[in-house]
């Protein structure tokens, strides 16, 4: 390979994991403090919605990450009195994230009128974008796993939305984490610009 072309290249590889690194720092600092503990809700007036956000469901059942969201956020429902908004992904007739999620939360003495579903949360991005101006929320608890939290709140404040988060139990496999975590890092790349351009 020409000599010149070898050092544009690993000069462009520099730059991009210079700006990936960055983006995650930037992310990750500019929203920390929106991070609250449950103690902390009784401070905080006038919240619109409890958001917790979709992931992966099986026929029957969510998946243990979305079901460590879901406890929390009944958890979070118990302590203050204000709605649930359940946002997933139900973009054809055999895969329903909210369904089963809403299935999941009555059984534990949810009241059902206390629900909104939004079937059409099919990325992070949309699911902030449609409490805000389908759902008509100003200020929301976000519930998801930490790793996860940084960018739904980075999202919500691009979108002038008032969001704090409260953190969801990690799942216990290892390996899932891992996986998760070092896929967010690109995620959070892609939806710094998201945020900026906000479709």
């Amino acid at each position: 390979m020409n000599k010149k072309i070898l050092i544009c290249v690993l000069i462009l590889a520099i730059i991009g994991t210079l700006g990936t690194l960055l983006i995650n720092i930037y992310m990750i600092d500019s929203t920390k403090k929106q991070i609250v503990e449950l103690d902390d809700l009784k401070k905080i007036k006038d919240i619109d919605v409890v958001l917790i956000l979709g992931c992966k469901a099986y026929s029957d059942r969510p998946s243990l990450m979305l079901e460590k969201r879901l406890e929390k956020g009944i958890e979070v429902y118990q302590n203050i009195n204000t709605k649930l908004l359940l946002s997933g992904d139900h973009s054809n007739n055999n895969y329903d994230e909210v369904n089963i999620m809403r299935n999941y939360v009555l059984n534990f003495n949810i009241d059902a009128n206390d629900l909104f579903l939004d079937y059409a949360g099919f990325t992070t991005y949309d699911s902030i974008y449609r409490a805000k101006y389908i759902f008509n929320a100003k200020k929301i608890i976000i519930v998801t796993q930490k790793y996860h939290m940084y960018r739904a709140l980075y999202l919500s404040n691009k979108l002038d939305l008032e969001a704090y988060g409260i953190v969801a139990d990690d799942v216990p496999q290892k390996l899932v984490m891992i996986k998760n975590k070092v896929r967010e890092v690109f995620s959070r790349d892609k939806n710094f610009f998201k945020g900026l351009i906000k479709p």
